[in-house]
């Protein structure tokens, strides 16, 4: 059951209004917590084993200094490259193009955001501390390196990047609070609990100095003093929730099944999360005190869930299967429309317009629509990329991005 809200004060301003059982744990901490549990998806998100700081820095420096030259040659070449003429296999992908990262084998991509006052000026977040930077539209990326960051026993994996004005945010685990009011120049690091329930997934910039991000517990926090104040939109975690209507009829749920694999939020605010294990997912809106249960319509468990252009929503399954909502908004009733997916999960969908949009999945599958999600056509010329292509990304109509593993990103050319 709910506990109940409280606000607990922690020096020197640090307040956190949370119906969460946190007691009365102060909420500054000089130094993060460390947690072993992972998000989703969760063969994007393998934690690997912490490496102590002076080798993590060290090598990180040294890679650094190395791609640096590199960095300034790919920036000189990229218009080249991008204008008069690309490779073999950037000539295949007609409507996409590759673009080669100075990062280390292995890394994950997880997430892409741009500056709105300077769309040229973007950041890429993945696994093993990675932190890319462009200033030309996303042709060419250099290392970033945040000092703020780097100062503690652990490598980082950022999760989330979210950009409104010149003021960004990120968020990454073990749990670490970032935040820019000068487009990302410099990076402030702001302090978080150790008590916070579950891992931070998701940061939404909704303001000035507000922020709204979102834990794999189901925890959503509001801010709108930097990061210095928590608001809790939410009156318990998802395995309360669960507690509470496991008898009511939503097929799967159990307190060990308390944790989101995917979350993704609409223009307006609601969100929609899959479960850890795929069999059920769940919805909330603003001003609804829980999340909202709802058992899955279809055979196979779900793999995600996202927002379409018009409102409705999408649901992915793991096999290859897509399935879209009747009408808008929240619902249990879908239809599934036919794709060539060659028996690989489906892992993402991006609307670029209320009409196109691109899936992306295993083994460098592409899908795309020019009727809202009615059918669906494969472009066979990502099929020679290997890696899985985990994210579709657009910051508007011209640009857009798809994130793999493998430091894969794809660079959408219209």
């Amino acid at each position: 059951m709910a506990s109940p809200i409280s606000d607990l004060t922690t020096p020197p301003t640090l307040i956190l209004t949370s119906p969460f059982p946190l007691s009365t744990t102060s909420l500054h901490r000089r130094r993060p917590h460390l947690s072993s549990q992972s998000f989703a998806p969760r063969a994007c998100f393998k934690e690997s084993t912490p490496v102590p700081v002076e080798s993590v820095v060290g090598r990180r420096r040294e890679f650094v200094a190395q791609t640096a030259l590199l960095s300034l040659c790919a920036s000189a070449a990229g218009g080249v490259v991008a204008r008069e003429g690309r490779t073999e296999e950037q000539q295949l992908l007609a409507d996409w193009e590759r673009v080669f990262l100075p990062i280390d084998p292995g890394v994950v991509l997880l997430d892409i955001a741009f500056v709105p006052e300077d769309p040229k000026h973007g950041f890429i977040l993945g696994t093993r501390q990675t932190i890319l930077e462009t200033k030309d539209g996303g042709y060419t990326w250099a290392p970033r390196s945040v000092p703020s960051a780097e100062d503690e026993d652990f490598n980082y994996r950022f999760n989330s990047i979210s950009f409104m004005g010149k003021e960004g945010w990120i968020v990454g685990k073990p749990a670490i609070l970032l935040y820019t009011s000068d487009s990302g120049d410099t990076w402030e690091r702001i302090p978080l609990s150790s008590q916070l329930p579950g891992d931070i997934v998701f940061i939404k910039a909704t303001g000035e100095k507000s922020s709204e991000m979102v834990t794999d517990q189901g925890a959503i926090y509001v801010t709108s003093n930097k990061g210095y104040n928590w608001k809790a939109a939410v009156q318990e975690t998802v395995s309360a929730t669960l507690n509470r209507t496991v008898s009511s009829g939503i097929s799967g749920a159990s307190y060990y099944t308390g944790t989101f694999n995917t979350v993704n939020r609409s223009p307006d605010g609601r969100y929609v999360a899959v479960s850890s294990r795929g069999n059920f997912y769940m919805t909330w809106e603003p001003g609804q005190p829980y999340w909202q249960p709802h058992n899955r319509a279809v055979a196979r468990r779900i793999q995600n869930m996202g927002w379409r252009a018009d409102g409705g929503l999408w649901l992915l399954v793991r096999g290859g299967g897509l399935y879209l909502s009747k009408g808008t908004g929240i619902t249990e009733d879908f239809e599934e429309v036919p794709v060539q997916s060659r028996g690989f999960g489906l892992l993402d969908v991006g609307f670029r317009s209320q009409e196109e949009a691109w899936a992306a999945g295993g083994s460098g599958v592409l899908l795309r629509t020019t009727n809202g999600g009615k059918t669906w056509t494969r472009d066979k010329a990502a099929d020679n990329i290997a890696a899985n292509l985990y994210s579709v990304k657009f910051i508007d109509d011209k640009t857009g991005f798809v994130l793999g593993n493998d430091g894969v990103l794809l660079r959408y050319l219209g």
